[in-house]
């Protein structure tokens, strides 16, 4: 079984925005570092497997 962990992150980023509207602009940000350092290291295929 694998594991994709962008929609993990992205399903607990919506909860979270759901719960707590302030914390949107800090959920964007750190997804947006997140993605840019994924991109600049060229390793896109974070996969958990079980």
């Amino acid at each position: 079984m694998t594991l994709a962990l962008t929609p993990l992150i992205s399903l607990i980023a919506g909860i979270l925005i759901l719960v707590v509207p302030r914390l949107l602009n800090y959920i964007v940000a750190i997804y947006l570092i997140v993605i840019g350092l994924v991109g600049i290291f060229g390793s896109g295929n974070f996969n958990l497997s079980f």
